[in-house]
């Protein structure tokens, strides 16, 4: 019998000084049984780090054709398509033709530097690509905060990130790999 998704209830204060964008949202996020708490995390800041009235968590991992987070216009169109992880050139392409814009958040060290050196050639033709990613410390310091129940502040402010749970807070600095024309 295949396993259930874990439940995460999240809070999520952002203040993005950077995009002038100041909101809580109450997210509901299934967890699959695959996902680890460094991807959940991951996931969360990326939602962050694009929050927006319309944003929203997809089925994510357990579905090939849809990101981790989407925006989507009134007329269902997707402005905004959020992956994680390590997505091959075919993905990449297949997803920049069905969005205006599209944000790739690579994390796991070393790993992800070398997908990273392999597939950067390949991208310079998709304008509307985004590559960010982050360092296996700053994720890694993520993970710990993971809770089934999680009351989150997210401040961004000059492209760096902090995330405080409680009294805990996690510095985190995106690494622009590539930036969208």
């Amino acid at each position: 019998m295949a396993q259930n998704a874990t439940i995460y209830k999240v809070e999520l204060s952002v203040s993005d000084m950077d995009r002038h964008y100041y909101e809580t949202h109450k997210l509901t996020v299934a967890k699959h049984p695959s996902e680890t708490d460094e991807r959940l995390m991951v996931r969360i800041v990326a939602f962050a780090l694009n929050a927006h009235e319309k944003l929203e968590m997809t089925k994510g991992i357990s579905t090939d054709d849809e990101p981790d987070i989407w925006q989507k216009s009134l007329s269902g169109e997707l402005d905004v398509w959020v992956a994680l992880g390590l997505p091959s050139e075919k993905v990449m392409r297949q997803s920049c033709s069905k969005a205006d814009r599209v944000i790739v958040y690579p994390y796991g060290g070393r790993t992800a530097e070398v997908w990273w050196d392999k597939i950067k050639g390949t991208t310079t033709r998709f304008e509307n690509l985004q590559v960010i990613g982050f360092s296996e410390k700053d994720t890694g310091e993520l993970a710990m905060l993971a809770s089934r129940t999680m009351k989150l502040q997210i401040n961004v402010q000059d492209g760096d990130v902090m995330v405080s749970a409680g009294d805990r807070i996690v510095y985190v600095t995106p690494l622009k790999w590539k930036s969208a024309a």
